[in-house]
């Protein structure tokens, strides 16, 4: 059976992503292997962290939403390849969600101007969305 909601339900839900993980978050960009879940520590190195704006998710419509404003970290942290991602808190520590990265175009579950990154460089998030499930 294929649960279903509508509209309004999958535009709360996805709202209450960014209520949940709050103003303000911190997202760093990690070469390796994708840790198995949030509760797990972080694996790799730190190549990049932004601090994304105060309101960095737009509203949901149709169950889709997507980054608000500027995603960018002015001078990378390390050089090496970016392979996931994970979100925090504005305290830094508390992951809220992590996930693949490509290239602009790759269908990462976020995509960079380019994933070979070295240290000073500015990296910039081209595409983060969000589609809620029960469509």
């Amino acid at each position: 059976m294929t649960i279903q909601h509508s509209a309004a339900v999958r535009n709360a839900m996805g709202d209450a992503i960014e209520a949940t993980i709050g103003a303000s978050s911190i997202l760093k960009i990690f070469d390796g292997t994708k840790p198995a879940n949030c509760a797990a520590a972080d694996a790799g190195t730190v190549l990049a962290t932004l601090n994304l704006p105060a309101d960095w998710m737009g509203a949901f419509s149709g169950g889709v939403g997507a980054k608000s404003g500027t995603w960018q970290d002015t001078a990378a942290d390390a050089t090496g390849t970016g392979q996931y991602y994970r979100q925090y808190a504005s305290d830094g520590t508390t992951c809220h969600e992590q996930g693949t990265v490509t290239g602009t175009g790759g269908g990462g579950d976020i995509e960079l101007q380019n994933t070979s990154i070295a240290v000073g460089q500015p990296v910039t998030i081209t595409n983060w969305q969000k589609t809620m499930p029960g469509a």
